[in-house]
């Protein structure tokens, strides 16, 4: 059995129009776009290009889209060189079309060819061009904390902020659950970012659980507590903090109860996965019926996700109840599809329905 899920716009609406946030929290809560809150005369029909990657995902956002995306192609081969050869199929065709590409910046290699493309469709007199990158990578290297630091976020941003003008104007690029908000003003004015999130689907997907009624919301540190806890304003919530001990990070309970709870860690990404099981150890000593988690991110370098164990008969002692990532990194899907505790929540119907409006 697939432990994909795609999750309906329904779905979807209930869980931004729940009362996730306060009566006095006036935020934006994702999902941006809501397709039934969009008259008809103002949806378009899009052209999807996207990087053999990302195949999957884009024949998951045609197929959800109701027909108003269409896949098209690209070649990608490479010289003897090594340096790419690539064409765009049916050039002529996509003029004064909406264009879109679906990007996967896994590794700094795969980058240029990429970027060779994106550079490349707004010229071929598209109509508007949307840049789909599910996951920034630099996002983690933001600061600067002393002189000689690289920001790489930063150096990213700009190199997506000179993508062309299109016919119809500035490029549009939807990104989900960058790591640090303040990254958004490192893009210029010459493209309009649109910052997704993969945490309508995780509400979606609690909301189906058995014991959906007693979930608790845990967060690693007070930085995803800042970020994601606004979302979360309709369940109880633990907050976990990392205190130094000598070289070594320990996690500890800051705020909240887990005893005889289904307690699940919300992240935005996952590297190493040693901040999550650590927490997921404390949760458990704490008395957590369950430990799950949630990050939008899957990264795992050098197959970290097979740190991850499930429960098992030894419950929230032994491992995780379910391991909730989105398919924004679509290597890590193809390792952990089928393998618990792991589902893939799939960002399918948002992107579909960020590239109709």
């Amino acid at each position: 059995m697939s432990n994909h899920f795609t999750l309906k716009p329904d779905a979807l609406n209930q869980s931004r129009r729940g009362d996730s946030s306060s009566s006095e929290d006036f935020r934006i809560t994702p999902p941006n776009v809501m397709l039934d809150d969009t008259s008809s005369f103002m949806k378009k029909e899009c052209l999807l290009f996207y990087y053999p990657d990302c195949e999957g995902l884009a024949k998951r956002i045609a197929a959800v889209s109701g027909g108003n995306v269409e896949l098209a192609e690209i070649s990608w081969k490479r010289f003897a060189d090594g340096f790419p050869n690539l064409y765009v199929r049916d050039a002529i065709r996509i003029r004064n079309r909406h264009v879109a590409f679906l990007a996967s910046f896994r590794d700094p290699e795969v980058i240029f060819e990429q970027m060779s493309i994106i550079y490349q469709l707004p010229r071929l007199f598209v109509g508007s061009f949307t840049l789909v990158l599910p996951y920034f990578p630099t996002g983690t290297a933001e600061r600067v904390e002393a002189e000689g630091d690289v920001a790489t976020a930063f150096t990213l941003a700009r190199i997506i902020s000179n993508i062309p003008l299109a016919r119809g104007g500035p490029a549009s690029v939807v990104i989900f659950d960058i790591h640090a908000l303040q990254e958004r003003f490192y893009f210029g004015d010459q493209v309009l970012p649109l910052f997704e999130s993969g945490i309508p689907l995780l509400r979606a997907r609690l909301r189906q659980l058995e014991d959906s009624a007693n979930v608790t919301i845990a967060y690693p540190d007070e930085g995803a507590w800042k970020r994601f806890h606004y979302q979360f304003g309709d369940y109880p919530e633990v907050i976990c903090t990392k205190v130094r001990d000598g070289d070594k990070r320990i996690v500890r309970l800051k705020e909240g109860d887990p005893k005889g709870r289904h307690v699940v860690i919300v992240d935005d990404l996952v590297q190493s996965g040693g901040t999550l099981i650590e927490c997921q150890k404390l949760l458990a000593t704490q008395g957590a019926s369950h430990v799950s988690a949630y990050v939008t991110h899957g990264v795992f370098p050098n197959e970290s996700w097979k740190r991850f164990m499930p429960e098992g008969d030894g419950g929230a002692m032994q491992g995780f109840r379910y391991f909730w990532i989105t398919d924004s990194c679509p290597n890590t899907v193809v390792h952990v599809t089928n393998r618990d505790p792991f589902e893939v929540l799939s960002l399918a119907e948002p992107i579909a329905a960020a590239l109709q409006v």
